[in-house]
């Protein structure tokens, strides 16, 4: 009787200790360098492209699905361009990768000049951020050329005026 009570025992404390550390690390508090990187990319409009219905919800989106990217194209001369899930395509970078992406040109509609003209201290908090988010969603659909039409929902650029 008392062995089977230690193994009662032993399982409700290890599921209290595992219950516990999941909990903890669900509501795990924001570091400095994570709260900016939070600050910057609510600020910066980066959830208005990256993160599924923000934009159409006035932001009413749960922070767990923040920057899974988006299934919507957006379609011009350039072709069509997915917002990539920041989540998913950070995970295996470092923050001096991260930097350095950061630094690229991308296809439009992407603000990518905006990108260029923060300050690497911004760039790495967004980084630090992602870190906290955790990998999440799944990959944004590919690029599709000019001369293809996407297969989903995009929004149609009108030509340049001429």
């Amino acid at each position: 009787m008392k062995k089977y009570a230690m193994v009662i025992a032993t399982v409700a404390i290890t599921s209290l200790i595992s219950s516990t550390a999941a909990t903890q690390q669900k509501g795990a508090k924001l570091s400095p360098e994570a709260a900016r990187g939070k600050y910057i990319v609510q600020i910066a409009g980066c959830n208005d492209c990256h993160t599924p219905g923000y934009t159409a919800s006035a932001g009413k989106v749960e922070e767990k699905l923040w920057l899974t990217g988006d299934q919507l194209g957006w379609r011009g001369p350039w072709g069509t361009t997915y917002a990539s899930n920041l989540r998913l395509h950070g995970k295996d970078m470092s923050a001096d990768q991260f930097v350095r992406y950061a630094r690229s040109e991308f296809r439009p509609p992407m603000p990518w000049f905006n990108l260029r003209s923060m300050t690497d201290r911004d760039v790495r908090a967004i980084y630090a951020y992602l870190k906290h988010l955790g990998p999440a969603g799944q990959p944004a659909p590919n690029y599709v050329p000019p001369d293809k039409t996407p297969g989903g929902p995009f929004v149609q650029f009108p030509a340049a005026p001429k």
